[in-house]
């Protein structure tokens, strides 16, 4: 016993130190943001309507799409977790390159605001979902971010590499 009390009390500044949820996701977005804002910045301004054409791609999305359809979704869940309405452009009116890029960097910061209003006393109440009907957690949305958008990152990372783009993650 004297053992486990020397222990904890070694132990009780770590514990204290540990990050609050909201580090955990908040650098879970600050990840998605390096990777794939990066990307899509290296991606030449003529390469965002580009989607295969050969094999089963029928019907994909862009590349500039899969970057419109990360952020319209960070916009989405991040309103969900706020619960307000997000004030954003409609992704439909983004044609170039810049316009897309600037509308991802938004929808992260607003990503930002959402993940910093998680807290212990909030994360597990039931909101509404902003996939259909149904509720969900703050915490499950915060984890959103990251899976959502690595789903799409890895998609546009062929895109990129079919472009001669070698993705700015990969060049370390």
């Amino acid at each position: 016993m004297r053992l486990f009390s020397t222990l904890l009390l070694l132990a009780t500044p770590a514990l204290l130190a540990q990050s609050p949820m909201v580090k955990i996701f908040d650098g879970q977005v600050k990840m998605v943001e390096s990777e794939v804002t990066a990307l899509a910045e290296a991606m030449p301004a003529d390469k965002f309507g580009f989607a295969p054409t050969a094999g089963e791609f029928k019907g994909v999305r862009t590349f500039g799409e899969q970057a419109k359809h990360i952020a319209e979704t960070n916009y989405e869940v991040a309103g969900a977790i706020l619960g307000e309405k997000p004030d954003a452009p409609n992704p439909k009116n983004l044609k170039s390159k810049d316009e897309i890029v600037a509308y991802l960097k938004a929808s992260l910061v607003y990503a930002h605001k959402a993940v910093a209003a998680i807290n212990n006393d909030n994360a597990f109440e039931e909101v509404q979902s902003p996939f259909g009907s149904g509720k969900t957690t703050r915490a499950y949305l915060g984890s959103v971010f990251a899976w959502h958008s690595m789903d799409h990152y890895g998609q546009m990372v062929v895109y990129a590499r079919m472009n001669g783009v070698i993705p700015p993650a990969s060049k370390n």
